[in-house]
């Protein structure tokens, strides 16, 4: 079980340097990373920072999940 786990974020990773790189090619209608990022950052309802806080909680669990250990 655990190798299967292993192996399903290897494949998610490696997919991810795979769009990633399709996305920096010129002429690509698929954004970088960067701008996604940003334009998450950026999403706020009324006075309140929204994506920040999104992507605040994406790396806590990211780090609790790979780091916790």
């Amino acid at each position: 079980m655990r190798t299967l786990a292993i192996g399903g974020f290897l494949t998610a990773v490696l997919l991810f340097v795979a769009v990633e790189g399709v996305a920096r090619r010129e002429g690509s209608r698929i954004p970088p990373l960067g701008e996604v990022c940003a334009f998450v950052m950026r999403y706020e309802v009324g006075p309140v920072p929204v994506g920040r806080i999104g992507v605040f909680g994406f790396w806590w669990w990211l780090g609790w999940h790979f780091l916790a250990r």
